[in-house]
């Protein structure tokens, strides 16, 4: 086959590049509880991945062997995935919020030898996921009894002589299995070679400017293709450093702690500080004061500030579509968004706005190698490129529907490319819903308009065989005790029927939402209803919401409030 790449580009050689040319350079810091922070040196994340890939071919398995990883980001989750590809075998990522079930489909479809178990805030209900037998390695933030029934990260390397040499992987072995999160139905294992990943990295690197010395907060799940594509990646073929975010509830300060200068963040999280930022300072007074020339540089100062986007030269959001108004109010405050695009299918390296350039509204031309085209019947967008997955793991008849005949990605996403090139997506090709009177209605622009209330922390629009459309939301949770006081409630409620006025006010007669029905019950990980990376899964709001569907176009109301 044709090189994909230059050698010295994949991944196993750039770790033994860095280890080489920085050994004392901090590059990974890890947070350990109480305010302690663990720095990594390049020689001690090789030190470190050499004897844990010793141990992983002590086991014996033969070459190309399966290896999971389920932990929350941490420095021990990249020094796992840099261990199994030098012990000669393939990674399998999983997210650390999935259902036991889930755990082990993934885990039995893969035929995993063994699971790294790491930081988790759910383990005692994954953890009857995990096959009877299979060996478990635990990190020094593992839950307690993953250490305690298994040998754990420290003991492993203590005891272990490191492997020698520079073990290497060719450009077109199998270098992982990404489960996709997937809207719908159960994870396919998306396979990508050790060449698609440095295809994909040298392609963004045309588009983005990364270099050591940037500094990345890795907190989205590195089972995610874009975090993993991004962080990963992009700190091996750098050599920047990496910090991880320790929880949930020290995000705020973690930010701080990193000032990054380059941040990714799915659109939800863009919103909720947006949200943030509103609770504090009402938009009609922050709008007045950026108005003024003098006050406008300190008050987008303050805010970057604020966040620990201060030094951030480098914004980007992705996994979902980024509203306009969205990209608009972030580049009042400064801070210009480049929106990209992409699939697990094609190492979310399809598309980007170009930095500098004003393409809000846009995904931004293609990157360069990258090939797209729009069906004529269906505005599929369809792509092909030298990231392109292999197929999915064991799934040929699924990999044969995801192509066209002459070797084109399905996207299953409807856009259009303007007369400059850039790309812009419209919505899902089966997220079209026709409504009882026979028109067409694409849910994702109007979804887009609902989700910029401040009150709002996720929408979807539905309606199939209605008269008319209708919005279903879920409220940010510093919103919800408004709903425990009848004055706030009501506030609240007149609120959104006049945002749904405004919204339908900028429709065409046939997308006007009748209703929107506020669920007070969360939108979750947990219950399904979200996917890792925030993203609504539209199957299970039917499976819950639909038999009410009728019954809310009929009652007149423009709020109803529904408890699933």
């Amino acid at each position: 086959m044709a090189s994909k790449t230059t050698p010295d580009l994949l991944a196993l050689q750039r770790l033994y590049h860095w280890e080489a040319q920085k050994p004392n350079a901090v590059t990974l810091s890890q947070p350990m509880g109480g305010g302690v922070v663990k720095d990594y040196t390049w020689a001690q994340v090789a030190d470190e991945v050499r004897r844990m890939a010793a141990h992983l071919q002590s086991f014996g398995w033969e070459p190309g062997s399966k290896v999971a990883i389920l932990s929350k980001n941490c420095a021990w989750w990249m020094m796992s995935d840099l261990a199994i590809w030098m012990a000669g075998y393939v990674s399998v990522p999983l997210y650390p919020t999935l259902a036991a079930d889930t755990v082990r489909q993934i885990l039995t479809h893969s035929e995993a030898k063994a699971v790294f178990v790491g930081k988790l805030d759910g383990w005692q209900t994954m953890k009857p996921g995990i096959p009877d037998g299979m060996p478990c390695i635990g990190y020094p933030l593992s839950p307690a009894d993953v250490v305690a029934d298994h040998p754990g990260w420290d003991a492993i390397c203590a005891r272990t002589q490191p492997l020698a040499g520079k073990p290497a992987r060719a450009e077109d072995e199998l270098a992982t299995l990404i489960y996709t999160s997937g809207t719908t139905g159960m994870p396919k294992g998306v396979m990508h070679t050790f060449g698609n990943f440095a295809w994909a990295f040298t392609a963004a690197l045309k588009r983005v400017h990364l270099d050591g010395n940037d500094r990345m907060l890795s907190y989205l799940p590195l089972a995610h293709v874009v975090e993993r594509v991004l962080v990963e990646h992009g700190w091996l073929r750098t050599g920047m450093r990496i910090y991880f975010a320790e929880s949930l509830e020290t995000f705020a300060a973690d930010l701080q702690r990193t000032r990054p200068t380059v941040f990714f963040s799915v659109p939800r999280l863009w919103v909720k500080f947006q949200h943030g930022i509103h609770k504090k300072m009402p938009q009609s007074k922050l709008g007045l004061l950026l108005s003024i020339p003098i006050i406008r540089g300190i008050i987008r100062k303050k805010i970057l500030t604020a966040l620990g986007l201060d030094q951030c030269r480098m914004a980007a959001g992705g996994a979902a579509p980024m509203p306009l108004p969205l990209l608009q109010w972030y580049s009042s405050l400064g801070l210009n968004i480049n929106e990209g695009y992409g699939m697990t299918e094609n190492l979310a390296v399809s598309h980007i706005t170009v930095p500098g350039q004003m393409q809000q509204g846009t995904v931004g031309p293609a990157y360069e190698g990258v090939q797209v085209r729009i069906a004529p019947d269906t505005s599929e967008i369809q792509m092909r490129s030298e990231a392109l997955m292999l197929g999915y793991y064991k799934e040929p008849e699924q990999t044969r529907g995801a192509m066209t005949p002459d070797g084109w990605l399905r996207t299953g996403d409807k856009g259009h490319i303007d007369d400059e090139g850039l790309l812009r997506v419209t919505g899902r090709v089966k997220d079209l819903f026709k409504t009882g009177k026979g028109k067409y209605v694409a849910p994702a622009p109007i979804e887009d308009k609902l989700v910029m209330h401040d009150d709002v922390e996720a929408c979807v629009v539905t309606g199939a065989n209605l008269g008319q459309p209708l919005g279903i939301v879920m409220l940010a949770p510093d919103s919800v005790p408004k709903t425990k006081e009848p004055a706030a409630k009501a506030e609240l409620e007149a609120s959104l029927a006049e945002h749904m006025k405004a919204i339908n006010a900028g429709l065409d007669p046939h997308e006007r939402l009748q209703c929107l029905v506020v669920s007070t019950t969360p939108w979750s990980v947990d219950n399904d209803i979200v996917t890792p990376t925030f993203k609504v899964k539209r199957n299970r709001i039917e499976d819950i919401y639909a038999r009410h569907y009728e019954a809310w176009e009929a009652s007149g109301q423009k709020v109803i409030w529904h408890n699933a």
